[in-house]
């Protein structure tokens, strides 16, 4: 698919091993300063809580600049960031709050390379080549943040508390220099008069644009829904592994593994799966499987089967993330991409934060597989809902096709 997709494959894939050792190492720095429940779930918190408060601004950003730049700019941000973590940790004068604020200005700079990073594979390449395109950068996902860098991570924790964080400096280091290898970016037109107006004024631009647009509104909703309801039984997931199923420990943490080999299955067949099923069609089956995963996990009280299940999620959840962010890259213009993205990805959070909460309280209320009833109900209620418009999404017509310009220097 050309020169600056490899580029960006490459670049993305190096990020993500960084970001790897730093979903192991994090939690591992953060327990080992302070055994307070209230502190260390702050640390998981703060994983999502950028996102409410600048992603929406990220996105107006992003529409603004040269993105590559951007994304650039925001991983430079983040390697000094965990330069000054490594030196209080050399010099011993770390401590809670510092690590907190760390952790904190880390995933501020995140929202804007996730969300300038989102808008460059429809600048790069064919409209047809938007599927392969994301599942291969989803691959990279899977292979490098869930597979390969939690056990990196550990284990170089173990080693010393600097190294995980100063290896994470080196991937995100290179990940700039990869992808600025690639062409410059054209910077996303101003429209008719090229003034420049007010970030809220241009995130209420993208906010409209979106809620104008029945398909790509209706996307944002479903996305929306099924996180809302698939979150609030994952908030609780260790506890119904450890305590419902019995699994321990290691059981807990080898049900994230199934689900992530679950989706490094799913890499394989992507292509298959989309040169012979429609999306509207592959859109409702990984839907129903949700449905029917969470029923699954709600009356099952074996550990392996769980694992089973864990590991079809994983696949099916493979399929869809490619197949909702295709979408929606192809139906939004290109000037629009970053806030049309960031509010999608704000909606993403929100539905995290909502679900977990409800999660807490149906399982602390009627038990640990409550949630998981919750789950079945509000998905399976959704899904009927969406039934029929999931073909009007599918079925509208691509703006990519008459908007987007793929630059003359990404030839193969």
């Amino acid at each position: 698919m050309g020169r600056d997709f490899r580029w960006l494959l490459a670049s993305s894939w190096t990020s993500n091993v960084g970001d790897g050792v730093a979903l192991a190492a994090a939690p591992l720095l953060i327990a080992s300063i302070t055994s307070s429940p209230i502190l260390v779930a702050s640390g998981a918190i703060l994983q999502f809580l950028p996102w409410l408060l600048f992603g929406l601004h990220a996105g107006a950003i992003a529409d603004r600049f040269d993105r590559r730049r951007l994304v650039m700019f925001a991983n430079a941000a983040r390697a000094v960031v965990l330069a000054a973590l490594c030196v209080f940790l050399v010099t011993g004068t770390s401590n809670i709050g510092i690590v907190l604020a760390v952790a904190f200005l880390y995933g501020t700079a995140e929202v804007f390379v996730d969300t300038a990073g989102s808008t460059l594979l429809p600048m790069i390449v064919q409209p047809a080549d938007l599927g392969t395109g994301n599942a291969r950068l989803q691959a990279g996902y899977l292979v490098a943040n869930q597979f390969a860098g939690p056990p990196l991570g550990a284990f170089l924790f173990a080693a010393g508390t600097a190294w995980p964080f100063l290896l994470e400096i080196v991937c995100v280091s290179l990940a700039v220099v990869l992808i600025s290898r690639m062409a410059r970016t054209p910077v996303p037109s101003r429209g008719e008069t090229g003034e420049r107006t007010a970030v809220h004024t241009d995130i209420a631009e993208g906010i409209r644009w979106l809620w104008r647009n029945p398909p790509v509104r209706m996307l944002v909703i479903i996305i929306l829904a099924f996180n809302i309801t698939w979150a609030a039984p994952w908030g609780v997931l260790v506890l119904y592994a450890t305590e419902h199923l019995d699994l321990g420990a290691v059981g807990y943490g080898m049900l994230t593994t199934a689900s992530a080999a679950g989706g490094l299955l799913a890499t394989f067949s992507f292509g298959w799966l989309e040169r012979h099923i429609s999306f509207a069609a592959l859109m409702r089956i990984v839907l129903t499987m949700e449905v029917l995963m969470h029923l699954a996990f709600a009356l099952t009280s074996i550990g392996w089967v769980a694992l089973v299940i864990m590991f079809f999620f994983g696949a099916y959840a493979f399929v869809w993330g490619t197949i909702s962010t295709t979408v929606r890259q192809r139906l939004v213009p290109a000037e629009l991409q970053g806030r049309v993205a960031s509010v999608n990805m704000v909606g993403v959070f929100g539905g995290m934060v909502i679900g977990q909460a409800l999660g807490g309280v149906i399982a602390e209320t009627w038990g640990l597989t409550a949630p998981w009833w919750f789950a079945f109900a509000g998905a399976a209620l959704t899904l009927v809902l969406v039934w029929r418009p999931i073909s009007q999404i599918v079925s509208a017509k691509p703006v990519l096709d008459e908007t987007a310009e793929v630059q003359s220097s990404n030839e193969p």
